[in-house]
């Protein structure tokens, strides 16, 4: 695992992902050239990184789809590792459950998902097989997840730099997108250094990243290898829900710290959450907990991951360190 000292800032990147290493320093209590460096060796070991992706804001205008893939005896990861370098993927699971991989699809349209599902991904060798759940709504997603490593007054402290809440609809033009892609590849970067690369002015770029981040139409999130993580283990569970209990079952699975994802889908199961858990052994008492609390919720199925081959737009080597990034550009023509 990482140390304490690690896991606090990474936490403190999780709370405000761009905050000033004075105000991080500060937080932490050390001084900004310290934590700059010490960040500055996290990135280097490949042990945690910070990216960027659409918001809810966006996201609203994107559809969302998981797809369980059936592949061949021993096929699974070249599968797996060919899927990864798509830009409408966001993450790919090599599991133990229902089926082999696990692949997390993002696109502007349900026509793109339709195409590369059939055109693309069922068509590849090794692929015996595909499941699509398409999800009509997204209700927790990955930036809710911390390692909690600080204390509320140290994350006070940091969400002062945190963008203000946006005063009306999120606007998000073709600026925007590229803001997007060129922050995903450094979250950190300077408007200087943005406006360089997207060949606009620092004004125009502070205008649209401050407008972006405050209405939810980007966000920014740190991650750490999982291997390095307090919670090591990521579990799958497919449940159903009576349609009516639907919204409040999501409600109250997004009060659990070890909630990462949950999601409407379709299929027999309507509602799909993705855990992440101390040991494989914490499994049982996390069920046992939501069906105390959920006595209407149903667990269909569940799949443990063995390996997560990408995360967030990015791929990763076997310990869950990162070894390269694709652009989530869900714009993208196929």
């Amino acid at each position: 695992m990482l140390s304490e000292t690690d896991l606090a800032l990474v936490n403190a990147l999780q709370v405000s992902p761009r905050a000033p290493w004075s105000l991080i320093g500060r937080a932490l209590g050390v001084g900004p050239v310290t934590v700059a460096k010490h960040w500055e060796r996290l990135v280097d070991s490949r042990a945690a990184w910070l990216t960027a992706y659409p918001g809810s804001a966006v996201g609203e205008r994107l559809v969302f789809a998981f797809v369980q893939v059936d592949c061949a005896p021993g096929q699974a990861l070249r599968v797996a590792r060919t899927v990864a370098s798509s830009p409408y993927v966001t993450a790919v699971d090599y599991v133990a459950g229902p089926c082999d991989l696990v692949v997390h699809l993002v696109a502007a349209d349900l026509e793109t998902v339709s195409r590369y599902v059939v055109e693309r991904l069922a068509g590849l060798a090794g692929v015996v097989g595909t499941r699509t759940l398409v999800a009509p709504r997204m209700y927790a997603e990955g930036s809710r997840w911390q390692v909690r490593a600080i204390s509320g007054a140290q994350k006070g402290a940091l969400r002062c730099a945190g963008p203000t809440s946006g005063a009306g609809p999120v606007r998000f033009e073709e600026l925007d997108r590229r803001l997007l892609l060129a922050l995903g590849e450094d979250p950190r970067a300077t408007h200087t250094e943005l406006a360089s690369r997207l060949g606009v002015g620092a004004s125009t770029v502070r205008r649209h990243l401050g407008a972006a981040l405050a209405g939810g139409g980007i966000r920014l999130r740190c991650e750490v290898a999982r291997s390095l993580s307090p919670a090591p283990v990521t579990m799958l569970l497919w449940m159903r829900v009576p349609p009516d209990q639907l919204e409040r079952a999501a409600r109250t699975l997004g009060r659990f710290a070890e909630v990462r994802m949950c999601a409407a889908v379709s299929g027999a199961a309507n509602l799909l959450v993705g855990v992440w858990l101390r040991a494989p052994a914490d499994a049982v008492s996390f069920e046992a907990v939501v069906v105390g609390k959920l006595s209407r919720v149903e667990i269909v199925d569940r799949a443990v991951t063995l390996r997560a081959v990408k995360l967030g737009g990015c791929l990763l080597d076997a310990e869950g360190r990162i070894t390269g990034r694709v652009p989530m550009d869900f714009w993208a023509s196929l």
